[in-house]
């Protein structure tokens, strides 16, 4: 799991909140050509690999976002400070207090900042700890001398320029990975470690798989394209979800039965479940109650194909990230366990 979590610390370290992913598509070209692969970048962003194998009839596909939380700049403030409009779902709260960069697109330069509540100084704002995090109340303290609008639009910054989070990765000696963007980048480097087992084992898959590694997840349109006809099975490999009444920890892999967009594919999830335990896989079965994948997304572009969801369980999703090293190898296991396995029945 070593390279697991090398593929984790490089990933995680590239800004890519959506919309603004050349630069992790880039990488993911140059991994897959130095381990011997032809990726094609789709006209949505998306980098593809495709397997062929024993079974060139029937194919299969299998996902990853690299897309992540961000913002936008929404307004410059007349001090100077910036006004932020999210990229993605995600509440205020979690990202108080996060060290930030915002890519200037007309220089190409960068600076860096902190997310802040306007009223933070508890010696001047006698509501600072219970005012309302809010689109209004949140701005961006430039690590810059400015102090009105006029400076800080001279250093190139305007609308439109996005805005990505330090990711702040840490792996523990205990096997805990600490990072945002977990979701999904751990499953991006499990696809990426299975892509160089493959390659140098020499690994001959029994049908021919589509490798996408989406870029448009987190606003809900992900790899909804690019499927090819032949594309009888979608196992999207996207983040376990944790809290009350989940069954998910990080220490299995999760399979899920039901999100916001509705049940999985019944048989498709048997077989995963039957898959683990013949593997002697630990996983759990869950719900995630608020929750659309890359799968989800294809059903609702009207995609025919059978259609599932795993991953590795994450603590305190679409905030500062968690999940352990026994996740991370059981989820491995399992995505590695289904493409060598034949068809759902």
């Amino acid at each position: 799991m070593d390279k697991v979590v090398d593929y984790i610390k490089n990933l995680t370290s590239i800004p890519s909140p959506t919309g603004y992913t050349k630069e992790v598509g880039d990488y993911l070209i140059s991994e897959l050509e130095n381990l011997g692969y032809k990726a094609t970048r789709t006209n949505k962003g998306g980098v593809n690999v495709i397997i062929k194998g024993k079974n060139n009839d029937k194919h299969r596909v299998i996902t990853a976002h690299v897309d992540t939380l961000g913002a936008i700049v929404r307004a410059i403030k007349p001090d100077g400070r910036l006004k932020m409009d999210q990229i993605g779902g995600y509440p205020w709260n979690m990202i108080e207090g996060e060290n930030c960069r915002i890519h200037i697109a007309s220089n190409g330069k960068t600076v860096t900042g902190t997310i802040l509540v306007h009223q933070t100084s508890i010696h001047v704002y006698r509501n600072a700890g219970t005012v309302e995090r809010t689109q209004e109340n949140m701005e961006i303290r430039l690590d810059e001398k400015v102090t009105n609008e006029d400076e800080t639009r001279a250093l190139g910054i305007e609308v439109g320029d996005f805005i990505s989070f330090d990711p702040r990765t840490v792996v523990t000696q205990t096997g805990f990975i600490k990072s945002r963007f977990l979701d999904d980048k751990v499953s991006a480097a499990i696809l990426l470690e299975l892509l160089r087992k493959y390659k140098e084992e020499n690994i001959s898959l029994p049908y021919t798989t589509h490798f996408m590694f989406s870029c448009f997840e987190e606003v809900g349109h992900g790899a909804n394209s690019s499927i090819p006809k032949e594309a009888v099975e979608y196992l999207a490999v996207d983040m376990g979800a944790m809290g009350d009444d989940q069954q998910t920890d990080e220490y299995t892999v999760s399979i899920c039965v039901k999100d916001a967009s509705g049940p999985y594919h019944y048989e498709f999830r048997q077989h995963l479940v039957e898959l683990a335990k013949e593997k002697g896989i630990s996983f759990k079965l869950d719900i995630y109650p608020f929750y659309g994948s890359d799968a989800s997304a294809a059903m609702r572009a009207g995609v025919e194909v059978k259609h599932a969801l795993l991953g590795a369980g994450i603590e305190s999703s679409h905030s500062y990230e968690r999940t352990h090293i026994d996740s991370v190898t059981a989820t491995y296991k399992m995505v590695d366990a289904y493409l060598q396995s034949q068809l759902v029945k």
